[in-house]
């Protein structure tokens, strides 16, 4: 039996219940509810069901509304630009929804307008702080920012693969080219770099296998991708791009199935089954994931009890257990989980310093 991970982060919350589809008309879910707080969210440009931002968020959401009795809604947008995101947050407003949840980045410059028109509204934004046009931070006291050190998941997940291949070539698929995708990237070259200096490991990192597609959904682009570093002799990508993972993912479940051996890490859930093939094996090798739903129902929690910390970017990382990778990892040796929990350590009592830039690397 594999020896699990003790010092870093189990999987993600386990959903409350049945996701459901949706469109710009959203969904709800209310279970007599004995709080005033009415949850709204909008997602990104993603699907609820992206096994990714969306649907973390909104399982944390799903269980603040069992545990706390909360009534719940989510809406898409039917596009992405500051107007369309302004329209659905205004949505929610308009129909009583007086806790809004805006999930990821898109949503810094829509809420640093909503935080303002909307004083009587309380405003969470995951991922990203709060920020105006020209560039002005501003929290205010009615919204919450809350952010996750990316690049200490991504560093995990670099020494993961370095010392499960010993010797192979490395790849990055990222979706759109933000401070939030590339602190997985800059994380996961620092962890490979690592494991070369220190573990005896020998992967390769060349410029063209680290790339941004530009957009998170566009899962055949991803497999196009990935069909290209891979024919390349690319090993192991990592897939930091939401729906284009998907595509990563499918493309390494048929080159697996076909007597390849290729690896994907997953991002933000532990994707695992995502990568089943066969009935039985995965190609994801291990997941660096992003605590989303945890630090959302905190938030809420918060908010229920009187303690909403308005004004606040709340920080998620190793630190506290914010971000990292799954407590099980069926594709992962003894001897790398050994090594993981080594790191792990390091890092806490401050041996390794993991950087949020990308200065010095290839991508």
């Amino acid at each position: 039996m594999k020896k699990k991970l003790t010092k870093v982060l189990a999987a993600t919350l386990v959903a409350v219940t049945a996701l459901t589809g949706c469109g710009s008309a959203g969904s709800e879910n209310a279970s007599g509810a004995t709080s005033n707080v009415k949850i709204g969210m909008v997602t990104d440009m993603g699907s609820i069901d992206d096994r990714s931002f969306n649907q973390l968020t909104w399982e944390g959401i799903q269980k603040a509304g069992k545990d706390f009795g909360v009534k719940s809604k989510y809406l898409k947008p039917t596009g992405t630009t500051e107007p369309e995101l302004m329209k659905e947050l205004g949505n929610l407003y308009d129909g009583g929804f007086n806790f809004i949840v805006g999930s990821g980045y898109k949503f810094a410059t829509p809420m640093y307008e909503a935080q303002t028109k909307y004083p009587n509204a309380k405003f969470v934004i995951t991922d990203s702080t709060i920020y105006s046009a020209s560039g002005d931070v501003k929290v205010a006291d009615n919204s919450v920012a809350v952010v996750f050190k990316g690049q200490e998941a991504g560093f995990l997940a670099g020494v993961a693969a370095a010392v499960q291949l010993k010797e192979a070539n490395a790849g990055f698929i990222g979706g759109m080219e933000s401070d939030v995708i590339q602190s997985f990237n800059w994380g996961y070259q620092q962890g490979i770099a690592y494991a070369n200096e220190n573990l005896g490991t020998n992967i390769k990192v060349e410029d063209k296998n680290f790339i941004y597609q530009g957009t998170f959904t566009d899962s055949a682009a991803g497999q196009q991708l990935a069909a290209q570093m891979y024919d390349r002799g690319v090993d192991v990508i990592f897939s930091a791009a939401g729906g284009v993972g998907a595509g990563v993912i499918k493309e390494a479940r048929e080159r697996a199935a076909a007597g390849q051996k290729v690896w994907v890490i997953g991002v933000d859930a532990d994707q695992y089954n995502d990568g089943i093939y066969e009935g039985q094996n995965s190609v994801v090798l291990t997941s660096a994931l992003k605590n989303v739903g945890v630090a959302v129902y905190d938030t809420i929690k918060l908010d229920v009890e009187g303690n909403f910390p308005g004004g606040q970017t709340l920080e998620y990382g190793l630190a506290n257990n914010g971000v990292g990778l799954p407590s099980e990892n069926p594709n992962l040796s003894e001897e790398t989980i050994n090594a993981i929990n080594t790191v792990y350590e390091k890092v806490q009592n401050g041996e390794i310093k993991i950087s949020a830039t990308g200065e010095g690397l290839i991508a």
